[in-house]
């Protein structure tokens, strides 16, 4: 079926006059305040190109004609892959896809509801749940390891990731000095990283305006390397960008374009997918916070960065509430409806709670749930001769019935969303079933998948690679 024959929703929001007023302002910030740059090599390198203006103290600021090079030299697509060399999306494609994963702290039972340090056998059965469930395109930092030294957590936490899922990799990493290394390790493991990229690197500048050495060895590592990454600027309204919208939009957008113009001198041509992340924060309790105006900034972004044809990546609504509940579900659903509605490319953090402090394996299963009825309304429906079934309509006449049609009997199995975790039963079998609760379901839904979660076939063997190449690192490290 053409898809001129299909008829879908969507949201449109920034007129292309706000577009370009974003971009204008955005351009005179970059100009008249510029950015801190935190790294002498990067300094260097800027102040050898037009157009930049480096002062001593690290202030770099950038003219027009040097950021708009910058958005015509980034390439509007790039493709990423599986672990086995497959292609599974391609940035830019207009499809959001959805990753699990938040860099949390603490570990959420699914069952009790009770937190706990998140540790190294959590990480391996959140990664295998990402496996799992169709819906998930990657596999985002779900956690960062609190049962292992600072000084080799994120080593174990990526080995964990990439033997326990085959999906793209969306890596954060927390210790700066361990970005390479890991690197390093995944190359052990699987060879050459660039041609068949399955890592997306995951990089935060610090806002307000500012590139800290962290993000630019980061920035230099991936480009060197040949793999693609992810740049996301956070923010929190009121605090470090301003409260307003319209003024956090702005902010956001030239952070994005200072690291997209730092990548293309790096690199010109070097794929980066750009996106924000803007948050609010209580002025009383000083809790972070998705508000329903962070996903109409989210799809402000979306739309800029589809007029400037550079892949986005954004706000996946986590974080909400107290696990899996009232308050998740309406963060939850608003992110993913309203980024599915508007063509966002990748949301890569679901399952996170408490302000992103801990993560919720219930929170993966239900958002999932969500997902699945969201892609179904956005997908919308075929709009043509054969689907309407006129002669159909035509034939039973007054008072027939279309349960044994040849459009009923071809299109039953796929005409409607069927939940995997909740049965669709009458009032009277809820009853006779004992009047289950919704929640309780939930959880023992979760609590079976989780018990029965396989691991691909190279685990082991990707672990003891994995492992001996830690230990060597560390005996290298020690031997100092």
């Amino acid at each position: 079926m053409s898809q001129t024959n299909l008829v879908q929703p969507k949201i449109t929001f920034l007129t292309e006059e706000l577009i370009n007023q974003v971009h204008e302002d955005s351009l005179r910030i970059l100009a008249q305040a510029g950015v801190h740059v935190e790294s002498d090599r990067a300094l260097k390198l800027l102040a050898e190109r037009a157009g930049v203006k480096v002062s001593e103290t690290g202030r770099v600021k950038f003219e027009r004609e040097v950021v708009e090079w910058a958005i015509q030299a980034v390439p509007s697509h790039f493709d990423v892959y599986n672990r086995l060399g497959e292609r599974v999306f391609r940035m830019g494609d207009d499809s959001a896809r959805f990753g699990i994963g938040t860099t949390a702290l603490h570990y959420q039972d699914p069952v009790s509801g009770k937190t706990v340090p998140f540790n190294r056998k959590h990480m391996t059965s959140m990664v295998r749940l990402g496996q799992a469930l169709p819906e998930y395109d990657a596999v985002s930092t779900i956690g960062i390891l609190q049962d292992l030294p600072p000084q080799v957590a994120d080593m174990y936490a990526i080995l964990e990731m990439t033997a326990n899922t085959t999906k793209p990799l969306i890596v954060l990493v927390s210790k700066d000095s361990l970005f390479t290394p890991v690197l390093d390790m995944l190359e052990s493991l699987n060879g050459d990283l660039a041609p068949k990229p399955y890592i997306l690197p995951y990089l935060n500048p610090i806002t307000p305006m500012v590139i800290n050495q962290g993000t630019v060895d980061k920035m230099f590592a991936s480009v060197e390397r040949g793999l693609p990454f992810i740049y996301n600027s956070y923010g929190l309204a009121g605090m470090t960008n301003p409260i307003t919208p319209a003024g956090t939009l702005t902010q956001l957008n030239a952070e994005l374009l200072a690291g997209l113009t730092v990548t293309q001198i790096i690199k010109e041509g070097a794929p980066i997918s750009l996106g924000m992340l803007p948050a609010y924060i209580d002025m009383q309790s000083m809790v972070n916070f998705y508000d329903p105006t962070s996903y109409l900034i989210n799809i402000a972004c979306i739309e800029i960065m589809a007029h400037y044809k550079i892949p986005h990546s954004g706000a996946s609504g986590g974080g909400q509430g107290w696990g899996a509940d009232f308050m998740s579900s309406s963060g939850y659903w608003l992110a993913h409806f309203s980024s599915l509605m508007s063509r966002a490319a990748l949301l890569p953090f679901v399952g996170n709670t408490m302000s992103g402090k801990a993560f919720s394996p219930i929170n993966v299963v239900f958002a999932h749930e969500i997902i699945q009825q969201a892609r179904k309304f956005t997908q919308g429906f075929p709009f043509d001769k054969e689907s309407i079934g006129l002669s159909e309509i035509i034939e039973r006449g007054q008072g027939g019935h279309f349960l044994s049609s040849p459009l009923t009997r071809e299109h039953v199995r796929t005409a409607y969303h069927t939940s995997d975790v909740y049965p669709r039963i009458t009032f009277e079998k809820w009853q006779k079933l004992g009047e289950p609760d919704a929640m309780l379901m939930l959880k023992e839904y979760t609590r079976d998948l989780l018990s029965d979660l396989a691991a691909p076939e190279d685990n082991a063997e990707l672990l003891g690679k994995g492992e001996a190449f830690i230990e060597e690192m560390v005996r290298k490290l020690n031997s100092r």
